[in-house]
């Protein structure tokens, strides 16, 4: 009688969790082709899947001009994986919270052989250097160093992921690219022409929709993810030792670095972030050029 107690409690309490589970979208910036993010993130989808007992699903874009479209028509999901500037926006305007980030603090490199190096950033006007398209980060601070449209250099937007900028300086494509320290550090043959400035590592955000307990158990999963060596490869392709609590002071005027970027629209003057919206954009996934994957895939 108790074994069958026991087990009536047990099939009970898997029916709860069963029923209780839940499926939640996941965005990240477009550092990858759609084909090679399913790759990159999966080890993460599968992590959080196993460690919450929620269903996680990718949502990712062709390239930064679809990501920035999006964001900016408030298209509903329910976690993002972003660097700062993305964070601010999506706190200010959508109602974000930032629940941990990166230990690693965000800055750009901007990396050259030795030879083209030497002669700085001057050295670099007129000539070829590769950065992901605007909005991305690397974009917008590289385009800091050269201020004048008449001395700069001729910068193509023509990777398709950060590590692609430094293989066509080895191809002679470029003369230099602009990337993130996380790739920087991979490639010490290399010579850093100019580091930008420190902003807040790269934040797992949740939405306002999100239960609380859905989010502090995200939260949990990812500040326990380096305590686990079984689940190592999903710091390794994140590109970071560990993840460390975030807190929403951190991200205080980083939204500014994108008040030059074409679209982008002063926050109106009430203190009340906007609650986020249904998307006023209604295009399918193949328009979209992007993916969505699903733990487990």
């Amino acid at each position: 009688m108790k074994l069958k107690n026991c087990l009536l409690a047990m099939a009970l309490a898997l029916a709860g969790m069963s029923a209780s589970a839940a499926e939640y979208t996941l965005a990240v910036e477009p550092n990858y082709p759609p084909s090679q993010a399913q790759q990159i993130y999966q080890p993460l989808l599968d992590y959080l899947s196993a460690s919450t007992g929620h269903t996680f699903k990718l949502k990712t874009a062709a390239n930064y001009h679809v990501y920035w479209r999006d964001l900016r028509a408030g298209m509903k999901v329910d976690f993002a994986f972003e660097e700062a500037h993305f964070t601010g926006y999506r706190m200010g305007r959508l109602g974000f919270t930032p629940l941990v980030r990166t230990a690693e603090a965000t800055r750009y490199s901007l990396l050259a052989d030795s030879m083209v190096a030497e002669e700085g950033i001057p050295g670099l006007i007129g000539r070829p250097v590769v950065s992901m398209p605007a909005p991305s980060m690397g974009y917008l601070l590289l385009n800091e160093l050269y201020r004048n449209p008449i001395a700069s250099p001729e910068i193509k937007s023509v990777a398709s992921g950060w590590r692609d900028g430094v293989e066509m300086i080895f191809s002679q494509e470029t003369d230099a690219a602009m990337v993130p320290n996380y790739i920087a550090q991979l490639y010490p043959n290399l010579v850093v022409v100019s580091e930008s400035r420190e902003f807040t590592g790269r934040t797992l955000s949740a939405a306002g929709t999100v239960p609380s307990d859905v989010r502090e158990a995200v939260a949990q999963a990812m500040l326990k993810l380096h305590e686990d060596p079984a689940v190592y490869e999903v710091l390794v392709e994140l590109g970071s030792a560990q993840f460390v609590e975030a807190s929403a002071g951190e991200y205080e005027g980083s939204e500014r670095l994108l008040a030059g970027v074409f679209g982008y629209k002063p926050r109106p003057a009430s203190n009340t972030p906007a609650q986020a919206a249904e998307p006023t954009i209604d295009l399918d996934d193949e328009e979209l050029g992007g993916i969505e994957v699903t733990a487990g895939d």
